[in-house]
């Protein structure tokens, strides 16, 4: 049977989501999260999972963070967006980013059905304009420059990626030390090697990769 995850706060939509999968495809095994970290910790104990549906709004984090930071650690996990947002812009830069759907949460429970069945099948799925209808996906123009910094940000370890994202949202070495609950010097050497493989020389330019990409998103209190 499928193993599908669903990554959503919205516990009325998840519960409806939880119906159009067992509608279209009895028998599957569901597993919900409702934060960034739970949802990190559901997938590093589902490898295997068949497909993680994400939305992108969650407490911990918002925008294209966690799906650049799941690409990276788990590259071979299916993932397809369903969410609120429905701008062209965001859709062409998350299929740059390897997911394979974007489903608008607009669409009534036939589309979802639908898209679920045919990613599980192989293809892939987007609205065909920026405004809620939807169908098998075209060929989408990847932004070169920002899918090159992805890369390069899928190379950082999951606790440079906190730092990162720390750093975006204008945190000083201090205070991500006390948010970590580890030294100065430990954030130091993160990030003298988080400029390293992000081709950068300084925090400046750091900075303005974690805004490009969405990573400053972080706020006091987020759990990872």
């Amino acid at each position: 049977m499928p193993v599908l995850l669903i990554a959503d706060d919205h516990p009325l939509f998840r519960d409806a989501l939880r119906g159009v999968i067992d509608r279209v495809m009895p028998g599957a095994v569901i597993h919900e999260a409702d934060q960034i970290s739970a949802l990190y910790d559901l997938v590093d104990s589902c490898p295997d999972a068949d497909l993680l549906l994400l939305d992108l709004d969650m407490p911990g984090s918002s925008g294209l963070g966690p799906l650049i930071h799941l690409r990276g650690q788990q590259p071979q996990l299916p993932i397809v967006i369903v969410s609120a947002h429905e701008d062209p812009l965001l859709i062409r830069r998350a299929l740059a980013h390897g997911v394979m759907g974007f489903i608008p949460k607009s669409s009534d429970a036939d589309t979802l059905g639908t898209a679920l069945l045919h990613v599980l099948d192989g293809g892939t799925w987007q609205p065909e304009t920026g405004y809620g209808a939807t169908g098998p996906a075209c060929t989408t123009a990847a932004p070169s420059p920002e899918k090159s910094l992805a890369a390069s940000v899928r190379e950082l370890t999951p606790q440079q990626f906190r730092v990162l994202q720390m750093v975006g949202a204008g945190l000083l070495n201090k205070q991500i030390a006390h948010e970590l609950r580890v030294s100065e010097a430990t954030i130091k050497a993160h990030m003298t090697s988080i400029m390293r493989k992000l081709g950068v020389t300084n925090r400046t330019q750091a900075v303005l990769i974690a805004g490009r990409l969405g990573l400053n998103t972080w706020r006091y209190g987020a759990k990872f």
